[in-house]
């Protein structure tokens, strides 16, 4: 079977090669994706009177075998296909005949790509969601483990106000749990049916959009026809942005446990599986995997970038540039799950050392709090503030116990409400986890068993 834009010429060998670049591997992964999208239009078709009600299912059938090849490894995009969707329409001809040229009637390439990115970011949003709940529920874990474990706070790295390793902790659990919010936002942008918009402007056929989303499981129909190609490209930044936002996260955890870990200072240190060493340094146990952590945060920024200088300044419609946002996409997704497995693992690893803890509550720590006693003794906080910074040596020996006791107010080291920051991750979980299921159920209903896409 020829190329689907085929009208009886050859193309260029370098224009071939340039235009197709890595397209058809990237495609692999969109296998599954885009054959569920292909079952939804030709049920599509069969409910319009296109094709029979008979035609229809042995185009699913069909299309349910290629999906399990596909999984099984046994399906291959060729260079020459160019895409999956090439690839797939000449399987289906070749074992259906003409039926399996009908299955593109009424369809662009522009809605089929962008139902399986749509199909397939969905999955892999919901699996990096989870792996990060896995890793939220490790911080919270090792916050309440450490709610009374004393902690020097620090602002510009220098020694600030007592607190607990336990704040700090559920610090990022809390911090992620507000990304997770912005890639359910994400989410809810890639859960919008956008078959039947075709090239941007629809077809002069009775077909159901609104139907074919349904089929899908996706939350809503996205309405206006040309909105859903111009919107190609901008919800790729919109879930890599909110990837970003939790390597963000993750690089702040980074640099502080890797600062944590020093010897010099030596709170916390990281288990010898963590660690890798030096090629000529016998001593040496590096932090690998944090300082990886911090850098891929600037690799997904970088694919966050890329897809944002490619639509900056395309007019609407369909534009070529568009196949150059998947390859950022995929592996955006791709990179930040593993970063955030990467994360719960070195967590739930971790060894916190309370004694060197304890050793850095210097008596400057609690200047503050001697500050607001000779307020709370009727002296104004400002002369309050300079006799303490100038008696730093006269601090007295303040005890942790009252510095904690005293400070309990919501979200304070004395009341963390680690209950309450994990009640707003299981809300949110409750909600994404309830979607999944009914988005999952619809899938299996099309394709008449539970066909999984394996995103990540």
């Amino acid at each position: 079977m020829g190329k689907l834009w085929d009208k009886g010429y050859t193309l260029d060998s370098l224009i071939e090669a340039f235009t197709v670049g890595n397209d058809y591997e990237l495609d692999q992964s969109l296998v599954v994706a885009d054959c569920l999208g292909s079952m939804a239009h030709a049920r599509g078709l069969a409910r319009a009177g296109i094709i029979s009600d008979d035609d229809a299912h042995a185009l699913v059938d069909e299309l349910l075998r290629i999906a399990h090849d596909a999984a099984n490894g046994s399906f291959l995009i060729r260079a020459q296909d160019e895409d999956a969707h090439t690839a797939i329409e000449a399987a289906l001809t070749e074992a259906l005949g003409d039926l399996g040229k009908r299955i593109h009637t009424g369809r662009s390439r522009n809605d089929q790509v962008i139902t399986a990115l749509r199909l397939y970011g969905r999955a892999a949003i919901w699996q990096v969601m989870d792996a990060t709940a896995e890793t939220c529920d490790a911080l919270f874990s090792l916050a309440e483990a450490h709610a009374q474990t004393p902690m020097p706070g620090r602002t510009h790295l220098q020694i600030a106000m007592p607190t607990t390793f336990g704040l700090w902790a559920a610090s990022v659990a809390e911090a992620l749990t507000d990304d997770l919010e912005l890639l359910a936002t994400a989410r809810r942008l890639c859960d919008r049916g956008a078959l039947g918009s075709a090239a941007s402007y629809g077809v002069p056929l009775p077909l159901d959009r609104a139907y074919t989303s349904d089929l899908l499981g996706f939350e809503r129909l996205q309405n206006n026809v040309l909105a859903v190609n111009n919107s190609r490209g901008r919800l790729e930044l919109a879930v890599l942005s909110a990837l970003e936002s939790i390597l963000l996260t993750l690089s702040k955890m980074a640099t502080d446990l890797i600062l944590f870990s020093l010897p010099e200072i030596g709170y916390v240190s990281l288990p010898e599986g963590l660690c890798s060493g030096s090629s000529i340094m016998p001593q040496k146990r590096n932090p690998d995997g944090l300082e990886l952590l911090r850098s891929r945060s600037g690799v997904v920024g970088g694919y966050a970038s890329t897809v944002r200088n490619i639509v900056r300044s395309l007019p609407s419609g369909y534009n070529r540039d568009f196949q150059d946002t998947k390859e950022p996409f995929l592996r955006g997704l791709a990179m930040t799950a593993l970063a955030v497995r990467v994360a719960g693992r070195t967590i739930e690893a971790l060894e916190v050392h309370p004694e060197r803890l304890v050793k850095a509550l210097v008596p400057e720590v609690y200047a503050t709090d001697v500050a607001l006693d000779r307020v709370q003794g009727g002296e104004s906080f400002r002369d309050a503030y300079r006799y303490v910074g100038t008696h730093l040596d006269d601090l007295g020996s303040y005890q942790f116990d009252t510095a904690l006791e005293r400070r309990t107010g919501i979200g304070m080291p004395g009341s963390p409400g680690f209950d309450t920051g994990r009640e707003a991750l299981g809300r949110l979980l409750e909600h994404e986890r309830g979607r999944q299921r009914q988005a999952q159920a619809a899938l299996a209903a099309l394709a008449g068993e539970d066909l999984v896409i394996s995103a990540l």
